[in-house]
């Protein structure tokens, strides 16, 4: 099979926050670097999750992508166009075509409007329509499409139940007809039998409207049913990238490998005597991140040469890559 039509395409990107101090007088005496050169491609049609874990810069892509936050440095390309040189009518035609669902559906909804409000405001904002019979077919149209009844449309958020709340958080995103939808954590505040409900969901919208997903995440198990990629950062790089069932059998990377030995297997007595790969220590600070690979200070295969230099994405074959001088040397060992 041929790999998809790339819709977004990010290039050496690169996000540094400066940390300030002072009161009267400010002085820089440092950078976060919450994105350290991250080259990453979405194919049209296709759901890549990006996975690590917190304050690895997933979210900060996001952010980058939909920008709330301006790169340090590099590009993104949206169906081919540099993002970064739109002016402010190419940037609201942009944003109409790329939406978010935020991780908590209630601090992501405006409590002081009703569902009706939350849904069609889009329509307002970016001018399609301001009649108000118009608007109520349309949120009508979504709630019923997102498995919400009509009823529900003169509720406020506070009313409904997480599941409820984060449905209408995706009838949002879903009203100004998106071709790419950046789901950040949109399912880890949520019990686990309503995050199964929201995943077929996705998945549903996904055939229906012909979706594109960026599917941020640390729970991989979530990650394995929905994606058909996944990239894994650590400390704001990539360290590996692949077809889904390829990485999760076969990890390249020592960190990929302790990630996946975390996820616990529902067989008590596979869980008892699988192997684990235990990462030791602490991860290093962002803004004084090590010298080489960022990995090494952890890593138990470390050796002197990853403490040299930073080592090049290794392309492992049929389009799995990792980040690892070791990489197509070592094999996970099954459970």
């Amino acid at each position: 099979m041929s790999a998809p039509t790339p819709l977004l395409e990010l290039k050496d990107l690169r996000k540094q926050f400066e940390v300030r101090k002072g009161i009267v007088f400010e002085s820089t005496v440092g950078a976060v670097k919450a994105v350290d050169g991250v080259n990453l491609s979405v194919g049209r049609g296709e759901t890549v999750g990006l996975v690590g874990e917190s304050g690895c810069g997933k979210s900060t892509i996001g952010r980058c992508i939909l920008k709330l936050e301006e790169p340090t440095s590099g590009s993104i390309l949206f169906d081919g166009q540099d993002v970064s040189g739109f002016d402010r009518r190419q940037t609201a035609a942009f944003r109409r075509r790329i939406q978010v669902v935020f991780q908590d559906p209630f601090s992501s909804l405006n409590p002081r409007m009703t569902v009706q409000g939350i849904i069609g405001e889009p329509l307002i904002v970016h001018g399609i329509t301001r009649d108000r019979r118009e608007i109520s077919r349309r949120v009508a149209e979504m709630l019923d499409t997102c498995g919400l009844p009509a009823r529900l449309a003169e509720r406020y958020p506070h009313e409904m139940s997480g599941g409820q709340r984060q449905r209408v958080g995706i009838a949002r995103a879903l009203i100004l007809r998106p071709e790419f939808i950046i789901c950040d954590e949109a399912v880890s505040a949520l019990d686990v039998s309503i995050q199964a409900q929201i995943i077929r969901l996705l998945e549903d919208l996904r055939e229906e409207f012909a979706l594109t997903y960026l599917f941020i995440s640390h729970d991989l198990s979530v990650v394995r049913h929905i994606c058909h990629r996944v990239a894994v950062m650590y400390l704001g790089k990539l360290v590996e990238i692949g077809d889904c069932e390829t990485l999760f059998e076969n990890p390249q990377h020592p960190y990929t490998r302790a990630l996946l030995s975390a996820v616990p297997i529902p067989d008590p007595d596979i869980e008892a005597h699988r192997r684990r790969e235990i990462v030791e220590g602490e991860i290093p600070s962002p803004m004084n991140p090590p010298a080489g690979c960022v990995f090494h200070p952890r890593c138990p295969l470390a050796e002197d040469a990853c403490r040299a230099g930073i080592p090049e994405m290794r392309n492992l074959g049929e389009g799995h890559h990792a980040a690892c001088i070791k990489a197509g040397e070592t094999t996970l060992e099954p459970a």
